[in-house]
């Protein structure tokens, strides 16, 4: 196996034991026994846990961020909402182990894995196309941060949940999530549905 190879395998291996049992749970030990390495050849590659732990956390911030920025294509305000809920849903579904890294806790004092920081990341993406749309609407763009943190918020915890209950299906919990976001408790569907994917 190529150091290049190996280095690939034990980003695999750290992400799935980091999934299973978190940063604190996870040793340098495990990671070389399960990747059939020796330690040494773990701090070789990655200085140590965290050195691995950063690694696999920004690949999965970076998977979560591409999928979302590559779905959010022209469209009316309303279906890049739909398009962002449904990246996010689809990245849960898709990368449960990645998902679970970054909801988990990491290491004290870091704010690599944070999952409060990457769900900053995703909300500065969604304030641009807010912003842009609170002009257009003659309302003041200097809250398009704060609307695009509640947005961002709220389907990060509601992913969350659906990701351990996984019903109703993906589509309607997006079809619901972009109700509320876009109708307001005033003004919510009785029967709310999607117009860019098709709601079972």
């Amino acid at each position: 196996m190529s150091a290049a190879q190996r280095r690939e395998q034990l980003i695999a291996t750290g992400r799935q034991l980091f999934a299973e049992r978190g940063f604190d749970g996870t040793s340098v030990e495990e990671v070389a026994a399960r990747a059939k390495v020796s330690k040494p050849v773990v701090y070789e590659h990655f200085g140590g846990k965290e050195g691995l732990y950063a690694v696999v956390v920004d690949r999965e911030v970076r998977s979560m961020l591409d999928r979302i920025a590559a779905a959010l294509t022209a469209g009316d305000p309303r279906e890049l909402l739909e398009q962002a809920a449904l990246a996010l849903l689809d990245y849960i579904e898709e990368e449960p182990h990645g998902f679970r890294v970054l909801v988990r806790e990491g290491p004290a004092l870091s704010a690599t894995g944070n999952f409060s920081s990457v769900m900053n990341d995703v909300a500065h993406q969604v304030e641009h196309i807010l912003g842009d749309e609170f002009k257009d609407r003659g309302l003041d763009s200097k809250f398009a941060e704060l609307y695009s943190q509640a947005l961002v918020g709220m389907v990060a915890l509601v992913g969350q949940w659906w990701r351990e209950a996984r019903k109703p299906k993906k589509e309607m919990v997006a079809a619901h999530l972009v109700n509320l976001a876009w109708n307001g408790l005033s003004h919510l569907e009785a029967e709310p549905t999607l117009t860019t994917r098709k709601t079972p």
